[in-house]
């Protein structure tokens, strides 16, 4: 890394527009709501989340959201499809 870099004013050749695909800062500040919940769960998969998050440092309780919200996040569909049945009458 100790060789200099030499720079010209060399045509670029070309080039292309990329469009604007970062989030806005307000979308990157909305923090969504939180529910503290009380959840057991296997001591293996606490200490799974535990290890993975030292890993990536990280918290663990933010990987099991994650993880969560990316389930939700797949099932959506299935959720709205159910949500449009009809509702049994008494009988």
């Amino acid at each position: 890394m100790n060789a200099k870099i030499k720079y010209t004013d060399e045509p670029l050749g070309k080039t292309q527009v990329v469009t604007d695909f970062l989030p806005s800062p307000s979308e990157l500040a909305f923090r969504e709501e939180g529910i503290k919940v009380t959840l057991a769960l296997s001591k293996k998969s606490l200490e799974f989340f535990k290890t993975e998050a030292s890993k990536h440092h990280t918290q663990y309780q933010r990987m099991i959201r994650r993880l969560l919200d990316a389930y939700v996040d797949a099932q959506a569909p299935t959720l709205r499809s159910s949500g449009s049945r009809q509702k049994r009458s008494a009988p």
